[in-house]
């Protein structure tokens, strides 16, 4: 049963929304948490699940330097424009103080990951690793009843009924065959994940993105946050020019639910509000791996509200390529390809000629924003991943997991196209034949001596730290020569939005006149990107939501003046 008034309400269960729910009840107030979904998580359940968080203070004990001054002159090289802005500086000088306030006060735990590379490593002020935090793997059974409401993650990244693998014990899987060592470990994680299949829906050994996303909801379960599932917002309450609540619809019911302090909207951003997609994003980009319930419910809330939506200087969506194929179930999946082929050796991308455009093992972002920049035709930006049997084995390709013993049911979908040769390919792909045959040769040749002439594949940190580091001299390149050949469409896609809503230092929303909206809070992809559409390393989306929702909680629980807080009213 709800009650008709609190002091917080915060709409989404998301990592932002969880973050500010949870920070806001641990300093003493009352809040509500709503999700219109059945299931908490979001995207960031689905997700790696890191945060960027320079200067962090764990890298000192792991003997990594850092500072807020090498990040600033890292960030200035990449956002540009006056960066770093007002609110980049506001992230830099607080996002460690959140972790630190998280690990002491909630059930949130993250470990340093030692070597992971900025995606632009050779700027100033970058470095190799450190920056990112990744969650302490999480007990999901120690969630209770609670366990069947957390977002699963997608089937593509996990094996065997719901397993997850930590990204550590990704070299064991493959090595399994050739190691003891390695077959070992792969033993004792199928000997858990079989124990734990006989009580649960799934495996229970969480990481990533779903260990962050049950970290959070112990954290609010634990600070006596209530939580409202399957519960819309349909309005917000307005009263004496601040907004004092909402109305929402629950089990068939109309409430107005007051805010003495604040509402919050963390919703998720819009990446599947096809409106605001129009207006936003370029026309050929039309799918997302988002949640597919980031609908842009807070910014149409607040925009009512008089809120207005601040563009990226470099765009307004943080960019991943998609493929899109067909589970057994029916549904419709959308695979992003982040990490786990591209780089690898033994594959390349080609347009519709034919010819490679890109070097392929550069970030998901600056892939699809060549994709978006180059000329691939008036009405779409396709590109098409090449490989032979050998690579699609070892590595898998998209959607189909390594060491896959039959390809037919993603050859009759179509997802996966095969030829004995590259010319029938072409023509199966309808590009030009000659054209692929003539850059696969000419890859091929300084494939042999694992060099790329054209684009310097594996020429920096980041690009090698994402190849396979068996192969050498050159961990993201070898010949493509072992028939059949395979290959995969590939389409421009977002992981989630970076335009989003005008804030202050507070995290308070502003309208078209410069001034704050009282009563009325964004962050998440909600908020406007701090990194305004630029994607300078892995987390650079969670490192803001985290520290920007805990800001925003801290901020409400100092709200004491009665001209501070939005007058409410009783309906």
């Amino acid at each position: 049963m709800l009650n008709s008034s609190y002091d917080v309400i915060v709409l989404g269960a998301g990592a932002a929304g969880m973050t500010a729910a949870a920070v806001a009840a641990k300093k003493g107030l009352n809040v509500l948490l709503i999700e219109k979904s059945n299931l908490v998580g979001g995207t960031t359940a689905v997700s790696g699940g890191m945060v960027w968080i320079p200067a962090n203070s764990k890298m000192a004990s792991a003997g990594l330097s850092d500072s807020i001054a090498e990040a600033r002159t890292y960030l200035r090289s990449i956002v540009g424009g006056t960066a770093p802005t007002d609110m980049l500086e506001i992230f830099l000088k607080n996002a460690d103080r959140c972790i630190q306030f998280l690990e002491r006060n909630t059930a949130i735990r993250f470990r340093i990951v030692i070597r992971y590379p900025d995606y632009y490593p050779r700027l100033p002020g970058a470095t190799i690793g450190g920056r990112v935090l990744e969650p302490v793997p999480f007990n999901g059974a120690r969630l209770g009843a609670y366990f069947k409401s957390l977002r699963s993650p997608l089937p593509e990244f996990t094996l065997f009924g719901g397993m997850m693998v930590d990204r550590a014990d990704i070299p064991h899987f493959r090595k399994m065959t050739r190691s003891a060592r390695s077959a070992c470990r792969v033993a004792c994680l199928l000997l858990r994940h079989g124990w734990e299949r006989l009580t649960h829906r799934r495996g229970v050994s969480l990481v990533l993105g779903n260990a962050l996303t049950a970290r959070l909801l112990q954290s609010v379960l634990d600070a006596g946050v209530t939580l409202a599932l399957d519960t819309t917002v349909t309005e917000l309450l307005i009263s004496d020019h601040a907004v004092a609540g909402v109305k929402v619809k629950a089990n068939d019911k109309v409430l107005e639910i007051h805010a003495t302090r604040g509402v919050v909207l963390a919703t998720g951003g819009f990446s599947h509000n096809q409106a605001l997609r129009g207006r936003y994003l370029p026309a050929v980009a039309t799918a997302s791996a988002a949640c597919d319930v980031n609908c842009g419910d807070g910014i149409t809330l607040a925009q009512s509200a008089g809120a207005i939506v601040k563009e990226g200087i470099n765009g307004n969506a943080f960019w991943v390529p998609v493929s899109c194929f067909q589970r057994p179930d029916g549904s419709r999946g959308i695979f992003p390809h982040t990490v786990t082929d591209r780089a690898k050796p033994g594959l390349i991308a080609v347009n519709h000629s034919g010819q490679r455009f890109i070097n392929e093992a550069c970030s998901y972002h600056a892939f699809v924003s060549e994709m978006l920049r180059a000329n691939f035709g008036a009405d779409t930006a396709t590109a098409y991943l090449i490989c032979d049997s050998k690579f699609i084995w070892k590595y898998g390709l998209g959607a189909i997991q390594p060491f896959t013993v039959s390809l037919r049911r993603y050859i009759e979908q179509g997802y996966l196209r095969e030829a004995a040769n590259l010319y029938d390919l072409a023509l199966l792909l309808k590009i030009d034949p000659s054209g692929l045959e003539s850059t696969v040769a000419h890859y091929n040749q300084g494939a042999a001596e694992g060099s790329d002439p054209d684009f310097g594949r594996g020429g920096d940190a980041y690009q090698r730290h994402l190849g396979d580091s068996d192969v050498a001299p050159n961990p993201c390149v070898l010949p493509i020569n072992h028939p059949p050949y395979y290959a995969i469409a590939v389409h421009p896609g977002d992981l989630g939005t970076a335009a989003g809503l005008a804030v202050n230092q507070h995290g308070n929303l502003l309208d078209a006149a410069g001034e704050s909206i009282r009563g009325l809070y964004a962050c998440g992809n909600d908020m406007a990107s701090v990194m305004e559409g630029s994607y300078p390393g892995p987390g650079i989306t969670l490192g803001p939501a985290l520290t920007f929702g805990f800001l925003i909680g801290e901020r409400l629980a100092a709200l004491h003046a009665p001209d501070d807080a939005p007058h409410s009213t009783k309906a």
